[in-house]
């Protein structure tokens, strides 16, 4: 079974109620498990009004094809004048597998975090930054890592593991490993050992990389990586400066934004901050971009209506098991964590602890946090907030590719006044941000915004133009700018 159509759907007061994810990828790629929580979330009742997912024509994308030239794929430049409509319709299908599969060495990235930084299995020192350049070349470091892969599986393979550990096994299952014997234990610690080795790889490049590279290299530094889904609450807050400054210069006006799409909302896992996996899975930009209106007067949390666009199987079954938990009445409960030891300059610093001290209190209420293990207990600091029912119930979750695919929304009320994603395209290189750019246009209303921390590739003529960049430093030493692009739907086209 394959589901083509995502449903918009409302329950008697218009309220978005229940939507569908595309059950075959689920099938594929989500353990049992989640895919019971998929069914049950089916069930939710509500009249549901259609909006479909469908991939970027042959005609749509000729512009991008037209101007990229000689930077498009291979496969693509040989094709030349005879590529057409159905070889063009058959080249996306199979890249937007490929981008898929991508997610699953993402998951690697993740489970490599849970490593270096898990405190809930184990009590060995963390692999930081500063450690994990070391890894390989220092002996107490290579006895950090080993302690805590023999820890992680001892966590693994616990009958009482949590969801977090569950998902992890899963993935290893998936890829032929085993913890019955020593011998299969061995190998496993190999393979999270190797992982640990290419990561520190990765990072060392990437750290030089970022030396000479201008904004739009940087933009697309991850366009070989692995998609992960790891997320914190820096980028929410860069969204809540922004907010602020387009309502200060009038690009925004109170009450006006009513609809909007976030694109690849993250699940926090392995928290990018220091990779806390203390409190339970949860996904939180979603939620932070809604109370950050509803502060600002931008927005009416009552009739706002946020659908999230994201290709993991594990975000989208996560959103539908919280909906059918808020449609019964059940809150849903975030966990505000930051750590004080990533270097941050003393202002900016300030300035997010203004924003973390009244986060959510728009659309939830303060509750008691998780304890904070000893281990990072003088580091990490943490907020709880139980977000209102109804709040939950008016997100809804669309299995989608952004970069090859668009909804059909011909009729201006399905169109976004915001389309924000974070962390997002940096995963993707030129020609893939230019469809994605040609995607997200088709999609936002005339005079509409699309908001993202990374340059999209401009060089394409899109119906998105330029309309504010903001800039912020977040560290001196070392030296860190935040970055907040802008760009509006043109209101003349």
């Amino acid at each position: 079974m394959h589901v083509e159509e995502r449903m918009l759907c409302t329950d008697s007061a218009g309220l978005p109620r229940a939507s569908t994810v595309d059950l075959e990828d689920a099938m594929k790629k989500a353990p049992a498990y989640l895919l019971l929580m998929v069914a049950g979330a089916l069930t939710l009742p509500g009249r549901c009004q259609v909006s479909t997912a469908e991939f970027i024509s042959f005609e749509s994308a000729k512009p991008v094809l037209r101007v990229m030239g000689e930077s498009l794929p291979s496969e693509l430049k040989q094709a030349g004048s005879q590529l057409d409509a159905k070889a063009w319709a058959e080249w996306v299908k199979k890249e937007d597998a490929v981008i898929r599969q991508r997610l699953e060495t993402g998951e690697e990235d993740t489970l490599t975090n849970l490593l270096r930084f898990g405190v809930t299995f184990t009590k060995e020192y963390q692999i930081d930054r500063e450690y994990l350049g070391k890894y390989g070349h220092s002996t107490l470091v290579n006895s950090f890592g080993e302690h805590r892969a023999d820890d992680l599986i001892r966590a693994l393979r616990s009958p009482s593991a949590g969801e977090r550990m569950q998902q992890m096994r899963v993935l290893l299952e998936n890829k032929g490993f085993s913890f019955d014997t020593a011998a299969e234990r061995d190998r496993l610690k190999e393979y999270l050992l190797a992982n640990l080795a290419r990561m520190r790889d990765e990072f060392n490049a990437y750290r030089e990389k970022q030396k000479s590279a201008g904004i739009e290299e940087r933009s697309q530094l991850y366009a070989d990586r692995g998609i992960s889904l790891d997320t914190n609450l820096w980028p929410d807050f860069a969204l809540d400066l922004q907010f602020r400054q387009m309502l200060k210069t009038g690009l925004l006006k109170p009450g006006s934004v009513r609809r909007i799409a976030v694109v690849g909302p993250g699940l926090d896992f392995a928290n990018k901050e220091y990779g806390n996996d203390f409190y339970p899975l949860q996904t939180t930009q979603p939620f932070a971009v809604m109370d950050s209106l509803a502060r600002l007067g931008l927005a009416d949390p009552a009739s706002l209506e946020l659908v999230t666009l994201d290709i993991s199987p594990n975000v989208n079954v996560h959103l539908q098991r919280v909906r059918k938990a808020a449609a019964k009445g059940k809150a849903y409960t975030v966990q505000l964590a930051w750590n004080s030891a990533v270097p941050r300059g003393q202002d900016y610093l300030a300035d997010f602890v203004k924003y973390w001290q009244t986060l959510g209190d728009q659309i939830g209420a303060v509750t008691k946090p998780v304890p904070v293990p000893p281990a990072v207990a003088g580091e990490t600091h943490i907020r709880a907030v139980a977000i209102r029912p109804q709040v939950v119930t008016h997100i809804t979750p669309i299995n989608m590719n952004v970069v090859y695919q668009r909804l059909r929304v011909p009729e201006p009320e399905l169109q976004f006044d915001l389309i924000i994603g974070t962390n997002v395209f940096i995963y993707y290189g030129a020609f893939e941000q230019s469809l994605a750019r040609a995607n997200l246009a088709s999609m936002i209303k005339p005079g509409g915004f699309l908001l993202t921390n990374e340059l999209l590739a401009d060089k394409v003529p899109s119906q998105l133009v330029d309309a504010q960049r903001l800039s912020r430093t977040v560290s001196t030493v070392p030296l860190i700018t935040d970055y907040m692009f802008c760009y509006k739907r043109d209101p003349s086209k």
